[in-house]
This record gives structure tokens, sequence and C-alpha cells, in this order.
């Protein structure tokens, strides 16, 4: 049965190889494992550490016993999602502990079908392809949040091209297996988890250490290759409007706020200003961040005004972020200085907890936190590419651009530029910026993805304009007034990674379920045990 192992509380020798670490000595390798891996995300942004978080992880469940590894992954999992969502704290402290704990738990739990896996003789890849089931999983279950996926720490790395061959989940798994490599040549030189230590030059070893140099050698080339096979194309300047609001010491004053609107509309007039005065180059479009009005403008006529007065003195297109009444929605609308309010794309993937709330009347029973979102966003069902001139505008909202299907599809509808509208002031009420920074990290792998210039609104900062191969253009600090502008091209080309879609994540979905079903097989003995490398060897 699954539970079967040798007793090794004492560093039981399997074969000519050590049982796993001592599980005191397991566990704190994980808790460093995780919190560096947390580093390599923003506002660390330390890439390197992304490869390392898997490698630990491998070394702490090598040997390990099932009900170990669960306690490894869990220890793992509440070290790397507590400072990744620090954030979250400014929404409420319990907010932020109840999802860190929940993410924690989940990875706890698969953690145990990574330690299954390591039975297998090809596990470095194995290990990888759970990386992106694992990540799969946080992306659609319970609630849907593709927060901390390796990937997404790759933003500043010369790996990140990648993202325009398969997307995100390629990336993570070339990651997770540069981490695996590392892992497998530290294995094989202590002998740890059952695998017999090498001697000599030509010892399993030195090999397995060629292999892990191999491996992120050919992982990090891809920045040698040229990606982006288009010439001369069409350019539009662009600009991004961060209007600012007073900083308050609390959410609720925060949400409350009414200058929004006002904020975004005398920013957008001193640009006008600047571009009659021939300071800065008329924009072709200006776009708004999130929540730059959460007053139905169609509800109220001084809203309305402070729109279209914008709107008229930029005489320009103006991608405005509304939150609309009857339903409640959550839109980016495209107004012209003649036409008024045109077209718009409505959010598709609500924010749990923050445009709806799971559980309403379960969870109004120990906390006020409903209040704060009394009705239900109603989220929309399609792409949509909004028509400014030239520009083929692909809009999606804050939370979205963590989504591949919906940034994707952005792009396959047509469009030429990629905007992000963000509202991350409730974030950093206390000066955090982890929030906003992960967001422009999956921002800038976004425009690599897709080859597509990538603008970043947001209404308290940071903003950024991002160019195809992901470099940031021009940014702007937190908490102040700040115009954007930068001419950028409009690429039409569809990457291979947009061409092939979801693809990549469930090929390398199969392959890893496959695989575990190999590793039971074996640990249940229905396939001789030859056939895996690390002996069931415990530490506990």
């Amino acid at each position: 049965m699954l539970s079967a192992q040798a007793p090794a509380e004492s560093g039981t020798v399997a074969g000519s190889g050590r049982a796993g670490l001592r599980l005191h000595w397991a566990l704190l390798v994980c808790l460093v494992g995780g919190a560096l891996l947390a580093l390599a995300f923003p506002p660390y942004g330390i890439w390197p550490l992304a490869a390392a978080g898997p490698c630990l992880l491998v070394l702490a469940l090598a040997g390990r016993s099932l009900r170990g590894s669960l306690a490894c992954g869990i220890v793992y999992g509440v070290a790397f999602f507590f400072p990744l969502l620090s954030w979250l704290v400014n929404v409420a402290w319990y907010a932020w502990v109840t999802l860190a704990v929940a993410e924690a738990l989940i990875f706890g739990v698969l953690a145990v079908g990574q330690r299954l896996l390591l039975h297998l003789r090809y596990w470095p890849a194995a290990v990888a392809g759970w990386w992106v089931t694992m990540e799969g999983v946080h992306d659609r279950w319970p609630w849907a949040f593709p927060w901390g996926r390796l990937a997404m720490s790759q933003a500043s790395a010369p790996d990140a091209g990648w993202m325009a061959i398969g997307g995100a989940p390629l990336l993570s798994f070339l990651v997770g297996l540069t981490g695996a490599m590392i892992a497998r040549a530290v294995l094989a030189r202590t002998g740890l988890g059952g695998v017999a230590p090498a001697r000599g030059w030509r010892g399993s070893a030195l090999r397995a250490s060629v292999s892990a140099v191999l491996t992120a050698g050919i992982v990090l080339a891809i920045a040698l290759v040229p990606l982006d096979p288009v010439g001369h194309v069409p350019t539009a300047e662009v600009a991004a409007i961060q209007g600012n609001v007073p900083r308050e010491r609390n959410l609720p004053a925060q949400v409350n706020d009414d200058e929004l609107t006002l904020d975004q509309e005398q920013t957008t007039l001193k640009l006008a200003a600047e571009v009659k005065a021939g300071k800065l180059a008329a924009p072709d479009v200006v776009l708004w961040p999130e929540n730059s009005t959460n007053i139905d403008p169609f509800d109220d006529p001084a809203i309305y005004d402070e729109i279209i007065t914008a709107v008229k003195a930029i005489d320009r297109p103006v991608l405005v972020g509304e939150v609309l009444q009857n339903p409640q929605l959550n839109v980016g609308q495209l107004w012209t200085p003649d036409g008024g309010p045109g077209p718009m794309y409505i959010k598709r993937q609500l924010v749990p907890f923050g445009e709806y709330i799971p559980l309403r009347g379960f969870i109004s029973l120990f906390t006020s936190l409903p209040s704060l979102v009394p009705t239900n966003f109603t989220p929309g069902h399609k792409a949509v590419v909004l028509d400014a001139g030239k520009v083929r505008l692909g809009d999606v909202i804050c939370y979205e651009v963590g989504f591949d299907p919906l940034v994707r599809s952005e792009v396959t509808a047509g469009a030429n530029l990629l905007s992000v509208q963000s509202n991350d002031a409730d974030f950093e009420i206390d000066g955090q910026s982890g929030e906003s920074g992960q967001q422009i990290a999956m921002a800038r792998l976004r425009a690599i993805e897709s080859d597509r210039a990538v603008v970043y609104a947001s209404i308290t900062g940071e903003s950024a304009i991002i160019s195809p191969d992901g470099e940031v253009i021009t940014h702007s600090g937190m908490w102040q007034q700040a115009i954007l502008e930068a001419r950028v091209p409009l690429v039409t080309y569809r990457t291979l990674a947009d061409r092939v879609g979801q693809w990549p994540e469930y090929v390398i979905m199969a392959f890893t379920v496959l695989s575990l079903l190999v590793a039971l097989s074996l640990v249940a003995g229905i396939v001789p045990r030859s056939a895996g490398t690390m002996r069931w060897v415990s530490a506990s």
C-alpha cells in the first residue's frame, strides 16, 4: 500500500544511498525554499531564485514519507504565499491570512504528488510538469488566483523569451526543470533519498552537474534568439493618465473617495495644455485607469461632464475605466470627442471577495467585508477590440492580466495594442508596492508573449508603457499624478504562443498526470520498482 516505507528515523540506508534529510532539517529547507521563491517576485525581483525554490523542495521531499511530504509542502507554501501576498493586509489582515493559508494547504496536498513523482527515472521532467500542473490548479480552483507562477518571476530574466514560444506554462516548466536538474546533481553527489553517491570524474554526480549546467544554459540561451520577425510596422503615440487620489489610512475611506474622476480630468487637461504648448506630441489614444469613476456617468450628469470635458480638451479617443449600474459592471469604455461614449469592454474575470463575494451569507456571519461589495458585479463574456483610428486596442482589467486565455483572446480578436487598466490603491495604503509590481511584471511578460506593446494605467501607480520585448519604456511612481507618453509599434503578427494557445499547458499537465499514474504503479508494485530511481525510503 502507498504508506509502505522503511523505518529511517535514524538515517536508514537504501541500497548505497542515504535516507532523506531528517524531518526538522527538511522543514527548515522548505522554509528557506519558499522564502527564496518569494524573493524572485516583485518587489524584490531576484529572478534566479525562481530555480532555487523548486530545487530546495525536491531536496526536502527526497526520501520523505507521504505524511512528511504533506508537512513539508505546507511549510513551503506558508513561507512562499505569506510574503508574496502581504499587500493583501491592506484589505484586511484576515483576508491575507485566509488566502495565504488556503494556498499553502493546497500546495501541501499537491506536494505529496511531487514526492511520488520522484520515483521515476525521468523525475526532473515530471517535477517540472508538476509545477505547471500545480499552477494550473491554482489558476482555476477554488476561486481562480493565478499568483505565484514561476514564469511570472522572470520579467527581467534572459529566459523570458520562451513566453513568445509556449507562454507562461512553457516558461514555468523550464524554470522548474532547471531547479530539478540542480537538485538531481545535489542528490547524485550526496546520495540523499536513496540515490547512490557517485565517485570519480566519470560518476553520475559529474554527469548530473554537467546536465544541470547545460539545462540552465539552454533555457537562458533563448535571449540570443531573435523572436520578432516583424521589421518596419506602423507606430502610434499613446498616453496613460495616472490621476492619483488622496492617500487614506484605511480601505473604507480609500474606496469612498469622491475625487477619482476629477483627478483624472485635471491630469488630462494638463496633458492637453502641454500638447497645445508643443511640449508633448499629440497622442493617438489616451488611457485612463480602472475605476476612473466609481459613479455611473449615465446616472450622474456631473461625472459625465467631467469625462467629456477631458475628452474634448485632448481631442483624442480616451479609454475610461467605469463602474456601471443595472447590472453592475466593471468596464473600459472608449469615449471620442465627437461621439461621446462608445463601445466598451466588460471585465470577464472578476476578483473573488473584491468584485463578488463567494459564500456571502456565511462570510457575513463573522466579517463586515461583504459590506464593501454590497452587490456582486456581473462578468462580461467576450473579447472586445476597440477601434481608435489606426490603433486596435485590446483591453484587460487589473487582475485579468494573470489569465493566459483572456489576454490571448484580445490578440486573436485583432488587437495591435494591449492595455491593462488597474486600480492598485486598495493594496498600497501602507506603502507596499508588491501588488502593482507583480502585475506590471505580468504585463511585461504578456508583451513578450504576444509581441505587443502594453500600456498599464493605474489610479495611484505604478503605471507603465511597455515595448513588445517587455522592456519598460517609461513608468511612474506611486501616490502621485503622472502623465506617461511614448511612441509604440502596432504589431499584427501573431507569435507561436498565441497561435498554439493553451496546448502547451494541456500537454504538460497530461504528461504530469500520466507520470503520476506510473509513479503510483511503482509504489503499489504493479510495475517493478527497478523502473524507478529513488527508493521508497522515509525520514518522516
